[in-house]
């Protein structure tokens, strides 16, 4: 990988058009499949060496599915509303006789021997997985520094971070290496990483999108969900990955929404009467200037286009940092006990007189060191003696977190925040620090402790000219009403 220049890599004269339109040429046989992708994996040759969004760029596969897809054209038959859409998947989603590392060094090599729901559902709509993306290991991390295979670059400044978990996925979809992109959301994996690098990205309601493949982080918390360019892009992703799957038992029994609708509606109509409370608590201290200038922006789109704003106290947010970081961990703990080096990934057994010897040297060479930890905070807030006082504590705060925006969204349609508080920082910047690190997802964990969607649209620049990101929170279910108002505040772009 070449040394970090300050460099932004923007759409060529070659600029295959978004997500929606690439669909409806390609169904109309206007375009190729074959062609599309190749505009994109020019663009990788040309600059993944540079971003390394990719852990594995998928050649051979997305040729074979372009192909399948122009085949179906070619005899009349309609290949899906995903049609011949180059898409990238993060390293964390199960993927049929395709290597699945979760960036960490403990499945390295391993080749899942099934898909997730969410990849079968791509594919069946007719999209193009170009490759397996760049995360902080197990998704534990806001930087994608914390990746085994090194981190992934911010595709506007290879100096600055992408943000993370999933800032492959971010950087894929920022840099044109794939129109869309998934990625998955545990305190804001897909939401910061999309502020940072200037694109959409949205964590849908708990259980709208099938976690079934997905490898756990914090089952509690997880959700898969779009990066796009545009808000309509996300909108027909997140259509074609939702809906109720038998196989996750927390997915919810109903049919998948009806969302482009809604954003075609917002862009035209403006969004009358819709109240939007702007969340005292996490738009003031601790929020960088230039943030909150551009969160008072996107505040004026949404009262231009019909909407009523107003102030809205949520008291709690102020303990969600806390009440994250011994939840997640807990869980954390419990998910990665199965790599023991017995039934799969990486095995250490030279020097080991046992078992246990074994697993003890596996885990010790296969983890990473913010792994590590968390798996040790993990496993003592849930240990004898402590558990109430900790993890117990911590779910007591999660339902008040709950009943607080419950309460808000009595008062307010949805609410609005900064995604982050600053713009993307420098590498190495956070990372002595894992505390300071933690604060950078202080806006986007609420909604993940309360079940809820939340959505962070581009909203301009920053005064270092960085990417800026606003945030939506809507109750359980209220995507296409976040869909709509996020439309507003990108038509201002």
């Amino acid at each position: 990988m070449s040394a970090p220049t300050r460099t932004v890599v923007t759409v060529s004269t070659g600029d295959p058009g978004t997500a929606a339109n690439i669909a409806a040429d390609v169904r109309a046989g206007r375009r190729t499949a074959v062609d599309v992708l190749a505009q994109h994996f020019a663009r990788i040759d040309a600059h993944e060496g540079d971003v390394h969004a990719f852990n594995l760029v998928l050649r051979q596969q997305a040729g074979e599915q372009a192909a399948t897809v122009d085949a179906a054209v070619a005899a009349g038959i309609d290949p899906g509303p995903l049609a011949g859409i180059p898409v990238a998947l993060k390293d964390n989603l199960c993927t049929r006789g395709i290597e699945t590392t979760c960036s960490s060094r403990i499945l390295e090599g391993w080749k899942p021997p099934y898909s997730a729901t969410v990849v079968q559902r791509l594919a069946a709509a007719g999209a193009v997985a170009v490759g397996k993306t760049n995360l902080d290991e197990f998704a534990m991390g806001s930087s994608t520094e914390n990746s085994a295979f090194g981190p992934t670059r911010n595709p506007h400044d290879h100096t600055k971070v992408p943000g993370g978990s999933s800032g492959g996925s971010a950087a894929a979809v920022a840099a044109g290496f794939a129109s869309i992109a998934l990625g998955s959301d545990t305190g804001g994996s897909i939401r910061q990483p999309a502020s940072l690098c200037g694109i959409v990205g949205m964590k849908p309601t708990y259980g709208l999108v099938s976690r079934y493949g997905l490898v756990a982080y914090a089952s509690s918390l997880d959700q898969i969900g779009p990066f796009a360019h545009t808000v309509e892009d996300a909108a027909l992703l997140l259509e074609n990955i939702a809906g109720h799957d038998p196989a996750d038992s927390t997915s919810i029994d109903a049919p998948p929404p009806s969302l482009v609708a809604a954003v075609r509606r917002g862009r035209a109509d403006g969004v009358p009467g819709l109240r939007v409370g702007i969340v005292e608590e996490l738009s003031g201290e601790g929020m960088s200037s230039d943030v909150l200038a551009r969160l008072d922006v996107a505040v004026d789109r949404l009262r231009t286009a019909g909407a009523t704003v107003g102030h809205v106290s949520v008291e709690s947010t102020k303990l969600c940092l806390s009440a994250y970081y011994l939840i997640a961990p807990a869980e954390a703990s419990s998910n990665l006990s199965r790599y023991d080096g017995v039934r799969y990934g990486l095995r250490v057994s030279q020097g080991a007189a046992n078992v246990e010897e074994m697993m003890a040297n596996t885990r010790a060479a296969g983890f990473g060191a913010e792994v590590k930890r968390r798996i040790m905070l993990g496993t003592y807030a849930l240990s004898a003696g402590y558990y109430d006082a900790y993890y117990g504590q911590a779910q007591k705060v999660r339902t008040l977190i709950i009943e607080d925006f419950r309460r808000a969204y009595q008062q307010f349609d949805v609410l609005i925040t900064p995604t982050s508080p600053t713009t993307a920082f420098s590498f190495g910047d956070k990372t002595a620090d894992p505390f300071t690190m933690y604060l950078t997802d202080v806006c986007t964990i609420p909604s993940n402790l309360a079940g809820d969607p939340a959505i962070s649209v581009p909203c301009g620049v920053g005064d270092d000219g960085m990417p800026i990101g606003v945030q939506l929170l809507g109750p359980a279910l209220s995507e296409a009403v976040l869909l709509g108002a996020a439309a507003v505040i990108e038509k201002g772009n």
